[in-house]
């Protein structure tokens, strides 16, 4: 799976947002390249709630462990909730083509995948959707306080 395909197949679920920093917007320097995913019919940046998946195109500061600093290397991050994280793990956070948890927030449900290929795509499919399905449901609980 490319950036380019993971981004295609986000974006076409109904309700999400994806926000995609680069030069000249608001977004830090830092963010630049990489991919954000929310829920967000209206189209609006939720505030105080985190994306339910994004793409990461470098290592962030204390979040080296996957090595995205190498040529044409991407993490894809997924939150899928606790109950799939206790479901599926892998153990090499630098390793492609297989699901880790994240390397900073996988005790909060988050997993990963470093250069998602042939060995991971079916379940980096399924976990979109689920991370869709729960990031859509929280958002309709917000929505009818």
């Amino acid at each position: 799976m490319t950036i380019e395909e993971i981004i295609g197949l986000v974006s076409g679920l109904d309700g999400v947002l994806t926000l995609t920093p680069g030069p000249g917007d608001e977004w830090p320097e830092l963010s630049w390249g990489d991919a954000f995913f929310y829920y967000s019919p209206d189209g609006v940046v939720p505030a105080n709630v985190q994306p339910f998946a994004t793409i990461v195109t470098k290592n962030y500061p204390g979040d080296e462990t996957s090595r995205l600093d190498r040529p044409d290397t991407f993490r894809l991050n997924i939150h899928a909730g606790k109950k799939e994280f206790a479901r599926r793990l892998g153990d090499d956070p630098a390793g492609t083509d297989t699901l880790i948890a994240h390397p900073v927030y996988g005790n909060a449900g988050w997993l990963a995948v470093v250069n998602p290929a042939s060995n991971t795509e079916p379940v980096t499919r399924e976990l979109l959707e689920t991370a869709y399905r729960l990031a859509r449901t929280r958002y309709e609980r917000r929505a009818d306080r």
